[in-house]
């Protein structure tokens, strides 16, 4: 398991909850804006930052303190050993947060069933006829769409999420997408924090960033379509 970092606590990750966040190196997305291009990079054949027995050995003493763990990433469902690092975890007590971009519809399908998640967060990053464009290049989208039905289907608590980044998202996207998962429980409109990124490169000669009047623009596209939308 390369794990690549450790977030000790948080009151945002996982919602209603106090959580610490576990992040798996290794993506299989090309997202330009990405934040954490060390665990995009980190994968494979990288020395694990972490040892699993030191995380282990953390989230055990944290119990009556957390609430909850979130899985991050990277990309966690490419790990093969995430199976045994959602088990363990629930072993202790702990209800675990899936944070996954949808590529792998059996593995998320297969965690809800075995009862190894608790919360899933889907991120969208546009609409799936755009990933190939702007996500991965000759992106297939047919895992994305079978991983919304997977978890809408399911009765596990969940959200979709996008980052609102110029071009990639624009008020015709988010409808898109909004139609896409219709009904669905929670949609998040996340901000873009200009950081770090994968590819800045692709930003030099880009207004990307929105302001809060278009988000809340864009924010009334989405309501129509679910039952909550909300802004972070």
């Amino acid at each position: 398991m390369n794990i690549g970092g450790l977030l000790k606590n948080s009151t945002i990750d996982y919602p209603g909850k106090l959580s610490c966040g576990i992040f798996l190196s290794g993506c299989n997305f090309d997202c330009p804006y990405c934040h954490n291009p060390h665990l995009v990079r980190g994968w494979p054949g990288r020395t694990p930052e972490f040892d699993p027995g030191d995380i282990y050995r953390f989230i055990e003493n944290r119990k009556g303190f957390l609430d909850g763990v979130v899985i991050s990433g990277g990309e966690p469902t490419l790990q093969e050993d995430l199976f045994d690092l959602c088990r363990r975890i629930k072993q202790m007590g702990y209800p675990v947060k899936l944070d996954t971009n949808g590529s792998r519809p059996r593995i998320i399908k297969q965690l809800i069933d075995e009862g190894l998640v608790d919360y899933i967060a889907m991120d969208l990053k546009t609409d799936p006829t755009n990933y190939a464009t702007y996500i991965q290049r000759n992106c297939d989208m047919t895992p994305i769409l079978a991983s919304i039905q997977v978890i809408m289907e399911s009765a596990i608590a969940y959200e979709f999420r996008t980052t609102c980044v110029k071009p990639i998202v624009t008020a015709g996207i988010i409808e898109n997408v909004g139609r896409l998962i219709q009904g669905a429980a929670v949609y998040a409109l996340q901000r873009f924090h200009k950081s770090e990124m994968l590819y800045p490169e692709f930003f030099r000669e880009t207004n990307y960033e929105y302001t809060d009047d278009e988000l809340f623009a864009l924010k009334a596209v989405a309501e129509p379509w679910v039952q909550q939308c909300i802004l972070r």
